[in-house]
């Protein structure tokens, strides 16, 4: 072993060698070789510093998603993670031995060593895993302004209808709710209402809003809101020792990137509302991975990202590591960036200038290395290599690492579909999420408030009715009686009067009694 040689194995040994408990994630590579003995181990007490994985497509992001799983959940740690093609199932197979894989555990000296692992699997459409739900209520104005593509005033009218719902103890459950408030509170009785206390909604923003409920109910995916909701403490499962991992399949969904990223992240603050402050912990309680990322973070408002921010900047407290996947570091924002501690750089491409900007602000991410040209690295890693500088357990980050990874134990690849089905078949997950419960809401109290007022409006119509037949009546009774007195007045003074007249030609015009 040459001397730089030597000299980066014992940096990388005084970086990567933590007194506690730690995932392996493969050795150091220097000038094309790989030396086994300068492993790169992550701690275990870090791993709430949260993390990324990043690279190209095709450069093994997804595999080091996995070998992270993997070690987690023998370590007892629970993990949720984002299937995107229902291909991480495999996780609950031991995987198969090739030629590839025997390669690289000679190169790394670590025999491979099959496994499969305990896994929950869950799906949005409730398809291809136990329904996963969430109330209106928990997603929040400004999560669901995320998934209706609301602009800044339609986002304001959306949080007064939620603030009008909270304080009439009205709970907001479906989009069924949502759209009855919306119309409630924009017109008639309703808008009246709300004017002087919330202000006025102007038919025009209502109209809007209740589009776009319309339009992703008609996408088929309003199953996503409602009862039972999802708890939470279903994530934090153990099997025989081992963490559950919690697979959300995403695969008949993947068309709609916004909603299934923007559900993970009500998911991931109801967590952070919910659990309780932990301290230092030794490992995590759950390790959540944020696939496509970048899915996330696009076209956000600032209240969007600045909820973000809070989230990845307190959970951690919480005892929960967040690691974001995409393809750049460049698609998160600076703000959360800065709160990742672990990187695992696979390789960047570069093509365009766009990428060639990319590179660089990511090689100012990187510290300072003595063995590497940091940018020189990212462009010529293999496929399952990556650039590693990760926090030490004093908070430091370490000495960067170009890394051979090691591979995962399960297979890497879909379980066959009869064994997850037979899976799915017999979770008690599947059945005890698989019936909507729909009690009563805001849609309910709303119908029966204006249901009241309208039988009300009848009743009080009905009495006015029946009070102006009797008055009619009585009055009827009074013109008669009068019709009749005149009539009859009428009658006697023709009688006299033809009696008069009669008289009158027959006695000079002297009167009746000829006076």
């Amino acid at each position: 072993m040459s001397d730089q040689s030597a000299g980066f194995t014992e940096k990388i040994k005084a970086s990567y060698t933590p007194s506690g408990s730690s995932i392996y994630l493969g050795a150091g590579m220097l000038n094309g070789n790989v030396l086994a003995e300068a492993e790169v181990n992550l701690s275990l007490k870090m791993m709430n510093r949260h993390g990324l994985v990043a690279g190209a497509t095709g450069t093994g992001k997804t595999r080091t998603l996995q070998l992270l799983a993997e070690q987690l959940s023998d370590a007892g740690v629970p993990v949720f993670m984002l299937d995107v093609k229902g291909d991480l199932s495999g996780l609950y197979q031991p995987g198969e031995s090739n030629a590839k894989i025997e390669e690289r555990a000679t190169q790394l000296h670590k025999p491979f060593s099959p496994s499969g692992f305990p896994i929950e699997l869950y799906s949005l459409s409730g398809k291809l895993g136990a329904q996963m739900r969430a109330t209106v209520l928990e997603f929040g104005p400004t999560l669901l302004s995320k998934i209706l593509d609301l602009n800044d005033t339609q986002t304001g009218v959306l949080a007064v209808i939620f603030k009008y719902a909270d304080d009439n103890k009205m709970p907001v459950i479906d989009l069924k709710d949502l759209k009855k408030l919306v119309s409630y509170l924009s017109e008639g009785e309703g808008a009246d209402e709300i004017k002087s206390s919330y202000g006025k909604i102007s038919p025009a923003t209502a109209g809007t809003i209740l589009r776009k409920i319309v339009a992703i109910e008609q996408q088929g995916l309003a199953d996503i809101f409602g009862e039972p909701s999802f708890d939470i403490e279903d994530l934090f499962g153990r099997t025989d020792g081992k963490g559950v991992i919690s697979l959300l399949n995403i695969s008949d969904v993947q068309s709609q990137p916004v909603l299934y990223s923007t559900f993970l992240l009500s998911l991931l603050a109801e967590i952070f509302y919910n659990m309780p402050e932990a301290g230092d912990l030794d490992k995590p309680k759950l390790v959540f991975f944020f696939d496509e990322a970048h899915l996330l973070f696009k076209n956000s408002s600032k209240a969007f990202l600045e909820q973000i921010e809070t989230i990845i900047r307190l959970i951690r407290s919480k005892g929960i590591g967040i690691f974001f996947c995409t393809q750049a570091p460049t698609d998160v924002p600076e703000s959360i960036l800065s709160q990742l501690g672990n990187r695992i750089q696979h390789a960047l491409r570069v093509f365009t200038p766009n990428d060639a900007d990319a590179l660089k602000k990511t090689v100012n991410t990187y510290p300072r290395s003595d063995f590497y040209q940091i940018d020189k690295v990212l462009t010529s890693l293999g496929t399952g290599q990556a650039l590693i500088t990760v926090l030490n357990e004093k908070g430091i980050p370490t000495e960067v690492s170009a890394t051979l990874l090691s591979s995962p134990r399960s297979i890497m690849g879909p379980m066959a579909t009869a064994d997850y089905n037979n899976l799915l078949a017999s979770s008690p997950l599947t059945k005890k999420y698989a019936v909507a419960i729909d009690r009563e809401s805001a849609y309910e109290m709303l119908t029966n408030r204006v249901n009241d007022k309208l039988a009300e409006e009848q009743q009080s119509e009905t009495t006015s009715t029946s009070s102006g037949k009797q008055e009619k009546s009585l009055i009827e009774q009074v013109m008669g009686a009068t019709i009749t007195r005149q009539i009859g007045k009428e009658i006697v003074r023709g009688i006299f009067g033809m009696l008069t007249g009669k008289k009158s030609r027959n006695s000079g015009g002297k009167g009746l009694f000829g006076l």
